[in-house]
């Protein structure tokens, strides 16, 4: 009975989407890393508590195929602060925190100017 679950897992992780903009924070990633914890004997693992691992695998089907989205619409695909699917994707994606970075702020770049000790030399203007 195990070998079913440990399919049905495998299937179930073969289907979830992966988000390429949230690399080691993404939903299909975690999820494999734990039916691979879970399973690692593969078909031969014993299961402690089979009802619960059903349930388990019931839940994530329904949310891999929507159920819920489709039960309840939605009547906008914005938040309660106005912004896009689009733009909260760029946002979590990390992307931001790398052009901040990137983009030093006018504070950042004056200290880190004036705290060069006299050793340093001159700095060359832009």
């Amino acid at each position: 009975m195990s070998a079913t679950r440990y399919r049905r897992f495998l299937k179930l992780c073969e289907e979830w989407p992966r988000d390429e903009f949230k690399k080691g924070r993404d939903l299909g990633t975690v999820l494999r890393q734990k039916v691979a914890v879970a399973f690692r004997e593969g078909e031969n693992t014993q299961i402690s508590d089979p009802e619960k691992c059903d349930q388990m695998y019931q839940s994530l089907a329904r949310i891999n195929g929507n159920v819920y989205r489709q039960r309840f619409p939605r009547v906008r695909d914005t938040c309660f602060t106005g912004v896009t699917v689009e733009e909260c994707k760029v946002l979590l994606s990390g992307s931001l925190q790398q052009m901040d970075d990137e983009k030093k702020g006018l504070w950042k770049t004056l200290t880190e100017r004036f705290s060069k000790s006299p050793e340093d030399g001159p700095e060359k203007a832009p």
